[in-house]
């Protein structure tokens, strides 16, 4: 199992001090270094600032939402950012959520399965450098009424082919992203419900295009803290949880909260939604349970930790992305290094 640092978004004063922590994750070995965007930083500028600062870390997308770019841009994006890093650049896809696509792109949450089907197809087409001609629901190229034409990309990617992820959650996202990526991005994992509510889908994808799991890169986001008080670290994270399971989202459409549902969760995934929507985010906070909270990060003093990379790695879990919580680089930079640690001491580096 390797290691991958997640940025998250850009800006709120953390620029310099996620440039730094890019920088000494790339030092300590770590396999990949992903940064995300919504509705304020966009990912590849972002991306693009830490390759050229870098060495060896891999740059990754988590991810480059669908509704903000024409299929054939994204491909552009790739090609681009691969040419530059010198192969180091891993795309990341998602659809968003119907607030963010809807209310900041314009673009309709409809279809969002048939769309990133398709999305893929014209990427993975557009990017292997052949004339660009599909005629899909969603997308026709070149427009059959112009004076468009197939054309080719002109820039050569370092490699035959840029790997490919899909940010995914439910059910049917998950067994198409078995079927048609080459990795997965996940958030909220936990282990011990991994193949029921995670990678049984995957692999049922996978055996549909005739593929098993082996060179398939299941990718959880974990936050991490580091101390001897268990249920004090996980206080750190019950506003980001709360968050997922109250706030990305309406009350009928939240993946988030529907998985805590699938993990057992039914009764506190109702209340935390109740209550955040409600606009009491402290008492959705309060309303996590410890136990999911535990499940989904990695928390308490280096040993446990080890024994919890143990579990990911079992479950499945190929590259473990951490987000070290802290508000200081030094902060960062720690937890940083004590998952190089936590790895070493579980014998999985």
């Amino acid at each position: 199992m390797r290691l991958g640092i997640n940025l998250g978004y850009w800006g709120a004063g953390m620029d310099a001090d996620n440039l730094a922590v890019a920088q000494e994750a790339d030092r300590l070995g770590y396999a990949v270094c992903w940064a995300a965007e919504a509705y304020g930083s966009d990912a590849p500028t972002v991306l693009s600032w830490v390759a050229a600062q870098t060495e060896r870390i891999d740059v990754g997308a988590a991810i480059l939402q669908i509704p903000a770019r024409a299929p054939a841009m994204t491909a552009m994006t790739a090609a681009t950012l691969d040419s530059l890093s010198g192969g180091r650049f891993r795309l990341g896809l998602g659809v968003s959520g119907p607030q963010v696509s809807e209310g900041w792109y314009g673009v309709r949450f409809d279809k969002p399965l048939a769309r990133t089907r398709e999305y893929v197809e014209i990427v993975r087409k557009a990017m292997s450098r052949e004339r660009l001609i599909h005629e899909g629901e969603h997308w026709t190229l070149p427009l059959p009424d112009g004076p468009g034409k197939p054309i080719k990309l002109t820039v050569h990617p370092v490699r035959e082919r840029i790997p490919l992820y899909i940010a995914a959650i439910g059910p049917k996202n998950l067994e198409q992203t078995g079927e048609i990526a080459d990795g997965a991005l996940l958030v909220l994992f936990a282990p011990e419900h991994a193949e029921e509510t995670t990678l049984g889908s995957v692999r049922a994808g996978r055996a549909k295009a005739g593929l098993d799991m082996d060179g398939f890169d299941v990718v959880p986001t974990v936050p991490m803290a580091v101390g001897d008080d268990v249920p004090a670290m996980a206080d750190h994270f019950r506003p980001y949880t709360a968050l997922y399971l109250g706030g990305m989202g309406s009350r009928k459409q939240n993946f988030y909260n529907k998985l805590a549902q699938r993990m057992g969760y039914e009764q506190a995934a109702a209340e935390i939604q109740e209550k955040y929507l409600a606009g009491d985010k402290d008492g959705a906070a309060a309303a996590v349970p410890l136990e999911f909270i535990d499940s989904t990060t990695l928390i308490g003093p280096v040993e446990r930790i080890a024994d919890r990379m143990r579990a990911y790695a079992e479950a499945g879990v190929t590259t473990l992305s951490l987000a070290p919580a802290g508000f200081t680089l030094e902060e960062r930079v720690a937890g940083l290094r004590a998952g190089v640690e936590a790895l070493e001491r579980a014998g999985l580096a």
